[in-house]
């Protein structure tokens, strides 16, 4: 089962609503906002990788707000 992290930047002021907004997405496992170069952390998962490319690019990136995303996808835990 595929499981990425996804480091989000928003637009400023908002990322108690982005967090709220991912957490209700599907495969998001946990969702925290942050200090320093990205905003937001989310720990995502899919049942394939099909699954995931498309959850973050029609579900995580187009949330209102998101301005930026990296996708960091885990080979192993």
């Amino acid at each position: 089962m595929p499981k990425a992290f996804v480091l989000i930047n928003v637009e400023s002021g908002t990322e108690e609503e982005v967090v709220s907004e991912l957490k209700k997405v599907e495969g998001v496992e946990e969702a925290y906002y942050s200090y320093g170069v990205y905003d937001i952390i989310s720990k995502v998962k899919a049942d394939s990788m099909d699954k995931l490319k498309d959850m973050v690019t029609r579900r995580i990136r187009t949330l209102e707000r998101v301005r930026s995303t990296l996708t960091l996808i885990m080979m192993e835990e």
